[in-house]
């Protein structure tokens, strides 16, 4: 999630986390981020994160069950339900991994396979447990480093990993959140939905529990929030689905830019978007 006010993930949370191990199979694990500060203004997203990770599938879990009662606030919130497919069911293997550069948290997930992925990796950033997510999360951020002698802004990061993110996913599924508490960058490859949310608000009904909410009565007519996820979380809502190789990047609870040439729109980039997308169809051909 991204919002341009303070927002509380509790209704989305509810039905995302009975997706490990109630109405879906991703039962291995599950973690959630929150970015905070102690000042709720917009564009300013706190540098703090409050970082929960569980081995347990995350609908049975306690962890998971005090959250869904405990409304955190954030303008950033990256959440994951794992399904082992490379590495043990550890809690070092449990996304989302965090680390920090340039004074800032950095926060990722990943959804799906790396195959034969083994990255050369000769800076600080090393991985703790042994799955393939968190290779890539310290490759990247060991290119990011390598790419900026100072700190970037969110439209240079974004063009860098428009750059880097094809020399990864070549190696498999490689669908991804990721965020720094300024931005959130959402990757697909193979699936990935989004949602916009904002004045009027609307009741809307839970894909996986039977209950309906009228979200005006959460939201003021200033919140404005996006929401990514693999599957839809509500039967109602117009989610977009985001085409295999896109990057689509959220600030404000709004897009701020995406790769595809064809740019969504409210697209703040566009000639931007277009270079992005011939950098990334010059790096997506086979070595």
């Amino acid at each position: 999630m991204n919002s341009h006010l303070p927002a509380s993930l509790t209704l989305s949370f509810t039905g995302f986390s009975q997706r490990g191990g109630c109405t879906d199979h991703h039962a291995d694990g599950w973690g959630i981020a929150f970015f905070e500060g102690e000042d709720d203004t917009p564009g300013k997203p706190g540098k703090g994160v409050r970082h929960f990770v569980d081995k347990e599938g995350a609908s049975t879990s306690p962890i998971a069950n005090m959250l869904r009662s405990y409304p955190i606030k954030s303008h950033n919130v990256v959440a994951h339900v794992r399904k082992a497919t490379v590495g043990a069911v550890t809690l070092e293997n449990c996304h989302p991994f965090v680390r920090e550069l340039w004074g800032r948290y950095w926060v990722f997930a990943h959804n799906g396979d790396l195959k034969d992925y083994k990255p050369y990796l000769h800076g600080s950033f090393r991985p703790v447990g042994n799955t393939d997510s968190e290779l890539a999360f310290c490759w990247l951020l060991q290119e990011l480093d390598k790419s900026h002698a100072g700190v970037p802004s969110v439209d240079e990061l974004s063009r860098t990993l428009a750059e880097l993110v094809p020399q990864i996913a070549k190696f498999g599924t490689f669908n991804f959140l990721l965020s720094n508490g300024q931005a959130l960058w959402a990757h697909a490859s193979t699936k990935l939905h989004y949602v916009l949310r904002q004045h009027p608000f609307t009741e809307v009904h839970l894909k996986d529990e039977d209950v309906d909410v009228n979200l005006a009565d959460l939201n003021g007519p200033d919140d404005r929030l996006a929401i990514v996820v693999t599957e839809p979380l509500t039967t109602n809502e117009d989610w977009v689905a985001m085409a295999p190789g896109e990057l689509q990047v959220f600030v404000d609870g709004a897009i701020a830019r995406c790769s595809n040439a064809k740019c969504a729109p409210g697209c703040q980039f566009s000639s931007a978007c277009s270079k992005a997308s011939t950098n990334i169809a010059a790096t997506s051909n086979p070595a």
